[in-house]
């Protein structure tokens, strides 16, 4: 119990200014322009797309045997930017529908193995040239 006493002040002492430095971070605030929040908002909405279209069985069989588990897809999916989602969604359309859609969700695994790859997180290809973080 001594001992606490007299190491109560020294210690206070060295805590303290390290405490102020540590909580002394200041605030930014910004406005939010009416282009970001749309933008933003967007990008949720493709995101969701994206995360709804890999909830479909064949897609989900796809994956598999490119050797990519479903939830492991939906990380991917979620670690996108608002501009690869962009380029994404403009292709959608150009995107066989029905009886192609084996092609449809090999295109999809492959762009999106491609944009993991070249962002670093996945090396699933020799010839991509890997960004450095």
């Amino acid at each position: 119990m001594h001992l606490f006493r007299r190491l109560q002040r020294p210690l206070a002492a060295l805590l303290l200014p390290l405490l102020l430095l540590a909580f002394n971070a200041p605030a930014h605030a910004a406005l939010v322009g009416t282009g970001d929040a749309a933008a933003a908002a967007e990008g949720s909405a493709q995101r969701q797309q994206l995360l709804t279209l890999l909830d479909r069985s064949d897609v989900r069989e796809q994956l598999i045997a490119a050797g990519v588990g479903p939830n492991e897809a939906r990380d991917r999916v979620a670690a996108l930017s608002n501009e690869e989602l962009n380029q994404l969604a403009s292709r959608y359309p150009e995107l066989p529908a029905g009886g192609n859609s084996l092609i449809g969700a090999a295109v999809f695994v492959f762009v999106l193995l491609l944009l993991t790859d070249i962002l670093g997180f996945t090396d699933v290809f020799p010839f991509v040239n890997k960004t450095a973080r």
